[in-house]
């Protein structure tokens, strides 16, 4: 399945580098479709017409305010579209598209290193033969998982900002390690295998976060102390007020 993809920016850049393939890809004018191309190989061609042609599947990665003017382009070229467009709805993709297959996915940008979470919401009426190859190829990216559209917002304010919120938990610890003399360099390598082998284990505990949070602590140690401290902190207020930004802003 050839991908044409509509942008080139972050995240189709994410999605590009873990497909690994040649690729054809179009930009607003900005170059970075020249370097994507350069650095996987593939073309950076001249308009988003010219990918609609040549791609089995077109992946929009441009802004969502830009759905209705690069669906006037492409419309009558394009085979089937994938749309990774931030709060941008099932029926909206068929509304630009309406004679096309149309797929609501929400990858976030760990699909880089093919250890993503793509988030699909299906629509109806699309053949069961292109979905099973769309399905199948973003699961080279990571875990596709499948969802209602109604549970999107909240879902993606968990998986799509998700690196960012840990990367800041991240940084916060090493800044918090390097106070107590520790290298700023191996305090990130400790903080970022922590994290990793602890992702690790929740996978094994089947995601209770509760137990495993038990496991590692002991009753009035090091542990429940710092704990405690995060709690005081407000912590656990503080993402739920995160939540309920993204929420707010992406049903806006």
């Amino acid at each position: 399945m050839q991908v044409g993809l509509i942008g080139a920016g972050n995240m189709a850049s994410a999605l590009a580098r873990g497909w690994g393939d040649p690729v054809l890809c179009s930009d607003a004018g900005s170059g970075r479709a020249r370097g994507l191309a350069d650095e996987l190989g593939g073309e950076a061609l001249d308009s988003n017409l010219a990918v609609a042609q040549r791609a089995d599947l077109v992946v929009l990665c441009h802004k969502p305010a830009q759905l209705a003017a690069v669906a006037s382009e492409i419309a009558a070229e394009a085979k089937a579209v994938a749309s990774v467009l931030g709060a941008t709805p099932v029926a909206a993709l068929q509304e630009a598209y309406p004679d096309i297959p149309v797929f609501r996915l929400m990858p976030n940008t760990p699909v880089e290193v093919r250890s993503g979470v793509i988030l699909y919401t299906p629509a109806p009426d699309i053949p069961q033969e292109l979905e099973q190859q769309v399905i199948s190829l973003f699961e080279r990216l990571g875990t596709v998982v499948t969802l209602p559209e109604g549970s999107m917002a909240a879902a993606t304010a968990v998986t799509g900002v998700g690196p960012a919120y840990q990367a800041l938990l991240a940084e916060a610890q090493v800044d918090a390690a390097v106070r107590y003399g520790l290298n700023a360099a191996l305090a990130g390598r400790l903080v970022a295998e922590t994290m990793s082998g602890t992702a690790a284990l929740l996978a094994e505990r089947d995601y209770d976060t509760l137990a495993l949070r038990r496991e590692v602590t002991s009753p009035g140690g090091s542990t429940a102390r710092g704990l405690a401290a995060l709690e005081r902190g407000g912590v656990r207020a503080a993402f739920h007020d995160a939540v309920d930004a993204v929420v707010g802003w992406s049903r806006a």
